[in-house]
């Protein structure tokens, strides 16, 4: 079984059905986690959100609870939507299934010059909702893992993974994969500064999808490791192959 997140939307709804079956029950969330076989911490940072309900913890508590807390999971009486809304890009369910799987996700570190950043991000098609959504995790930096909707449309072809919480948001825009079966493409995001100051920032990322078997080496990749000089090749792909560009001032280029 995979550990991954839940999306967002499915982890708040999951929180909030065992916050009711706590009260109704009069439950303690130390005797629920030691029913469902999870650790106290673990329950306590999903139910306030500093961290997404996985699909191992939820299966479990699931169990412990003989409840049914997943919407995807719930049988409905209308049939779900097969094709995102229009703002979303409009795609039909059945052209996406590439798109789904877990990637490696490749971006610069913000703090060690040099280094590699690396995480899995998950992509998924959510029944209810009619669309596709993304999920990060194998963050060092767990607190700050993002998750999201997933827009495709036709008119330039580009994937974006949007994050909108409490309307701050967080982009990363995506070319299709290249021969190599990666994507390349740019993250604009806010840096945490000095104290509780956050800058804009942007960087190129490199997606490659994960194998059903495969366990890629996650966290900070300094020179010297391993894995360092394959990661930073790929990432060095995405300005060195002309998948995204920055444009100081004064430089000169075509367009606008």
């Amino acid at each position: 079984m995979r550990d991954d997140d839940l999306i967002e939307t499915e982890s708040r709804a999951v929180g909030q059905r065992v916050r009711e079956e706590i009260a109704r029950r009069r439950l303690s969330r130390q005797a629920l986690a030691d029913m469902a076989r999870i650790s106290l911490s673990t329950l306590e940072k999903a139910l306030v959100g500093t961290r997404p309900f996985t699909l191992a913890t939820t299966l479990r508590i699931e169990a412990a609870l003989d409840l049914m807390l997943r919407p995807s999971a719930r049988a409905t009486i209308a049939p779900a939507p097969d094709t995102a809304p229009e703002s979303m890009g409009a795609y039909a369910r059945s052209a996406v299934r590439w798109v789904e799987g877990r990637y490696l996700t490749l971006r610069p570190s913000f703090g060690t010059a040099g280094a590699v950043y690396a995480y899995v991000t998950t992509v998924r098609w959510l029944d209810e909702q009619g669309h596709l959504a993304f999920a990060e995790s194998e963050r060092v930096d767990a607190r700050f893992e993002q998750s999201g909707n997933v827009s495709m449309p036709n008119l330039s072809g580009y994937i974006y993974l949007v994050t909108n919480t409490l309307g701050q948001h967080r982009l990363m825009i995506l070319a299709r994969p290249n021969a190599q079966a990666i994507l390349y493409g740019l993250l604009t995001t806010l840096q945490s500064g000095q104290g509780a100051q956050l800058i804009p920032a942007s960087c190129p990322v490199a997606l490659r999808k994960v194998a059903a078997n495969e366990t890629p080496a996650t966290g900070l990749i300094a020179p010297g490791t391993a894995e360092y000089v394959a990661y930073s090749e790929m990432l060095g792909r995405a300005i060195g192959e002309d998948f995204v560009r920055f444009h100081p001032i004064g430089a000169k280029h075509n367009g606008s």
